[in-house]
């Protein structure tokens, strides 16, 4: 089952591609600019990985599913998937996996953002630990969150001074 759960991931994953790729086109037909471009690649390589250490990790070093750990991160698992939707759906075609900004857009203060400036990555690092512990692959939790947060430490750089924050 849980093979089937990082299979699932995968999926939806490449759904937020093909919309992203969307919504990119539509970005830049409306004059939008991207920024931070030298780090996308290594964020689509660390995704990636992500999902092989969930995968690779439980049955090489024969990981069990303890339920009193795995169940609750199932459930973390499923909220994160509706924080992201939330956002992207709160976005609408503005939302993108690269940091394209609209000459002269407002930002966007509805859905989650009314509360937060980067919500869609609230749902990444809490995926990101939550994932691999559903069946206690706990070097591939730690190894994605380090690095994440070294990721995420660039790309809020970029986004943060690109939508004026400060």
């Amino acid at each position: 089952m849980y093979y089937l759960l990082i299979l699932a991931v995968a999926v939806e994953r490449l759904a937020e591609l093909v919309v992203a790729q969307r919504n990119a086109r539509w970005s830049f037909r409306q004059g939008g600019k991207e920024f931070g471009r030298r780090h996308y690649g290594v964020m689509v390589v660390l995704h990636s990985a992500l999902l092989v250490g969930c995968a690779v990790e439980p049955w090489a070093l024969h990981r069990p599913f303890i339920p009193w750990l795995g169940w609750p991160m199932v459930a973390l698992l499923a909220l994160c998937q509706g924080l992201r939707w939330w956002c992207i759906t709160s976005l609408g075609k503005r939302w993108n996996t690269r940091v394209i900004v609209l000459p002269h857009a407002p930002l966007v203060v509805r859905g989650p953002y009314r509360f937060m400036h980067h919500p869609n990555y609230v749902a990444v690092v809490v995926e990101g630990f939550a994932l691999p512990m559903v069946h206690t692959a706990w070097l591939t939790a730690v190894t994605f969150t380090v690095a994440n947060a070294i990721l995420l430490s660039v790309r809020l750089r970029v986004e943060n001074s690109v939508l004026g924050y400060t």
